[in-house]
């Protein structure tokens, strides 16, 4: 499975299976995220919502990012993006949550070069991973190669989670 197409399809599929839900949080990318998973049929099921707090301040006050945590590293930040996934599944009442937050260019942000992106996702029962990109290319390139790292951890996430449950409910078998 490549692309953000094939990835939105296989974990919106995932999602549906266990009668769970998703909410999206993105920054530089916009809504192209969110865009990427509706355009899968039946995405209905699965996707409750999507917020685009572009603007460092609605991080906090929509998503409920800490304001001393983005006063002292700035939105650019791993912990930022696991705050944001976390938020808006909250926000949003998902059971999953996935955020994107970085730097598409042209010109640097918050100390971090172009190309600097943090991407997270946040489950139940404590699920969830986040992982720091050093994407190359024009902004476009950049905020597309966001898009399939998104979907693509949030695929993993629900691989590994379903070989976990599915680990601990055979085990002694």
């Amino acid at each position: 499975m490549t692309g953000p197409g094939s990835a939105a399809a296989g974990a919106l599929e995932q999602l549906a299976g266990r009668g769970q839900s998703l909410a999206v949080a993105e920054s530089l990318t916009g809504g192209l995220v969110a865009g990427a998973l509706t355009a899968v049929p039946g995405a209905s099921r699965v996707v409750r919502g999507s917020v685009t707090a572009y603007a460092t301040d609605l991080k906090r006050a929509v998503l409920g990012v800490d304001g001393a945590l983005l006063a002292e590293r700035g939105a650019v930040d791993g912990e930022v993006a696991r705050q944001m996934a976390s938020g808006v599944r909250r926000a949003l009442g998902a059971d999953w949550g996935i955020a994107t937050t970085g730097v598409a260019g042209p010109d640097p942000q918050d100390g971090q070069p172009v190309g600097t992106v943090f991407v997270a996702v946040q489950g139940p029962d404590g699920a969830g991973e986040v992982r720091r990109l050093a994407l190359e290319g024009d902004r476009d390139r950049i905020r597309l190669d966001t898009v399939e790292a998104v979907i693509i951890l949030l695929l993993s996430e629900l691989t590994e989670n379903a070989r976990a449950q599915d680990t601990e409910q055979h085990r002694g078998n």
